[in-house]
């Protein structure tokens, strides 16, 4: 079990990797360029970067709360109210980034309306479905959880 929760931390860490130089470099570079450019859709690139900044901090208390319920798998704590406090976290964290995308749709949207390219916001709403999937998903495990931990719970007693 150690080379494939090795294997998730890893994994873990390589999504989170990308996700930061873009909140170092890439953001930055295209606020400056937006700056630069002086044009009216200055105002709207700045929303939109602020929606992506704002949405990087319950991205990384998840990518955390993940690496630590890895961290459980390995020390065979799996079946603890620690795992579904984590689990709820990462479930908290994905709505958040919904609705913190949801609150930004109006950037993409006046985007994509000076731009003409209404392929933005499906860029938009893709973000949007992406992290609802992930909180449903978390959500259900977090239920299965609960649920194996309470039969486990029962089991010792009777025995």
């Amino acid at each position: 079990m150690k080379r494939e929760t090795l294997f998730l931390k890893v994994a873990v860490f390589l999504i989170g990797t990308p996700v930061l130089g873009l909140c170092l470099f890439g953001l930055p570079w295209l606020a400056k360029d937006a700056a630069e450019s002086g044009s009216e859709m200055a105002y709207i690139i700045y929303g939109i970067l602020a929606v992506m900044y704002v949405s990087a901090i319950p991205f990384y208390i998840g990518l955390y709360q993940a690496f630590r319920l890895l961290n459980y798998i390995d020390k065979n704590n799996a079946f603890s109210e620690r795992s579904v406090k984590a689990l709820k976290t990462i479930r908290n964290c994905a709505l958040a980034i919904s609705l913190v995308y949801v609150a930004g749709m109006p950037f993409f949207y006046m985007l994509a309306e000076k731009d003409d390219a209404p392929g933005l916001i499906v860029i938009g709403m893709m973000f949007i479905f992406a992290s609802l999937v992930i909180a449903v998903f978390a959500a259900v495990l977090q239920k299965l959880l609960k649920n194996a931990i309470e039969i486990k719970s029962e089991n010792d007693l009777t025995v």
